[in-house]
């Protein structure tokens, strides 16, 4: 996705009028319960992110799907401070468990 389409969806869906990184829409409802959601995720931000952090797009993709994915599943940084920690230490967690299995990219 590029940054005009990510704006627009930001812009449209939180109020926000820029673009992001990443966005979740949760799908899950009473019909099906075990539907997650969509993760969104903006390449151009991501390549811009990655560059600044001194690693590879595919590493930054896979950091902003875990992010949208924790997200779709309850985390939600913006609450509080101690959430954003909590949510912060899972990332880490799902990031390690991609690397010892080898799934990382």
């Amino acid at each position: 996705m590029t940054d005009p389409t990510i704006h627009a969806l930001n812009r449209q869906y939180r109020g926000k009028d820029k673009p992001t990184d990443v966005l979740s829409f949760p799908l899950a409802d009473e019909i099906q319960p075990f539907l997650l959601g969509d993760v969104v995720i903006s390449i151009e931000t991501a390549a811009r992110q990655a560059q600044r952090r001194r690693h590879s797009l595919p590493e930054e993709v896979q950091t902003l799907l875990i992010h949208g994915i924790l997200h779709l599943l309850g985390y939600d940084h913006e609450v509080s401070r101690s959430e954003a920690i909590r949510m912060h230490r899972k990332e880490r967690e799902v990031m390690q468990v991609i690397r010892r299995t080898s799934f990382g990219v």
